[in-house]
Parts: C-alpha cells; structure tokens; sequence
C-alpha cells in the first residue's frame, strides 16, 4: 500500500478525530459555565438566562452532539455561526486582526466547524453508525 492509499484510508478516520477533539475543546467552556467545571472565577455567578448563560448551553449541548457525531452537519452549522458570532461580539470591535484582539479560537472554530458542514463526522461518529445500520 503506498502512502496515498493510507492516507485515503485514514481520512474518515482523521475527520473523526479532528471532530472530537474539537468537540472537546468547545465542550470545555459549556462545562465551566454551566456545570462549573473547571472552575473559572468568571463564571461563578453566571445566570443562564443570560446571554453567556446561553452560550454556555450552546457549547455544552453542541459540544456533546458533535463529540459523539450525532446530527452532525446540522450542529456544525449552527456551531460554526455561533462562533462567528462570538468573533465579532467578543473581538472584533478590539482590533482588526485575530491575534490582536484575542479571537483566533473563536475565527478557528468557526471555520473548522464550517468544514464539518461538508464533510460530515467521519468514520467514528454515530452518524455513520446510524447509517451503517441503516442500509
């Protein structure tokens, strides 16, 4: 098998990955503000019916959804829209560019989640298992 032929087969298999890691590293600030883990002095006294409050739902019920691959593509668009938005609220009035105004994670996420859009969970995710079982 030649390197073009592994790196094919491990494709779906690296999407799935690349989904999953980025799933846990979102899933992370939905934890800290609702569940209070890890703790973070900036959330001690956070109130979910406000507007960090509802990030934090987005982050925690996208996070998990996307980490398992379920409804994959649908939560990645809303995922990457909510991240393009937390871009331009939270940084881009700072400064025009990215590493200046502290947005890079959030221009990132967007992005990455945008590319989950096209490409689906990949090989591990309960999508594919679902489909799988399905035909």
């Amino acid at each position: 098998m030649n390197t073009s032929d592994l790196c094919a087969a491990w494709t779906p298999r690296v999407l799935s990955i690349l989904r999953i890691m980025s799933a846990l590293l979102l899933l992370q600030h939905g934890t800290a503000k609702i569940l209070g883990f890890p703790p973070m002095q900036n959330f001690a006294n956070l109130q979910i019916a406000s507007l960090y409050g509802a990030a934090g739902l987005i982050e925690l019920i996208g996070g998990v959804l996307l980490a398992i691959g379920l409804c994959t593509r649908p939560v990645a668009f809303i995922l990457s829209g909510f991240t393009a938005v937390a871009y331009f609220m939270a940084h881009a009035g700072k400064s025009f560019y990215p590493i200046l105004n502290g947005g890079e994670l959030a221009a990132l996420y967007c992005f990455v989640f945008f590319y989950f859009v096209f490409a689906g969970g990949g090989a591990w995710s309960v999508d594919a298992l679902m489909k799988k079982n399905a035909g």
